[in-house]
């Protein structure tokens, strides 16, 4: 019975996925908040052009 309760304790195989989604979700907010102030500065900067037109 302690081998097998061992053998769960050092069994990461599913370490792997947790990281990988962890990676995934950091990538995602760092995305998303990089659209959000690219959009807001093209839109102001097309406002502005289109303003001086």
């Amino acid at each position: 019975m302690l081998n097998h309760v061992t053998a769960l304790l050092r069994d990461d195989e599913g370490v792997t996925m947790v990281e990988y989604g962890l990676m995934l979700a950091l990538v995602a907010v760092v995305a998303i908040t990089a659209v959000k102030l690219l959009g807001t500065n093209v839109s102001t900067l097309f406002n502005t052009i289109a303003t001086d037109v």
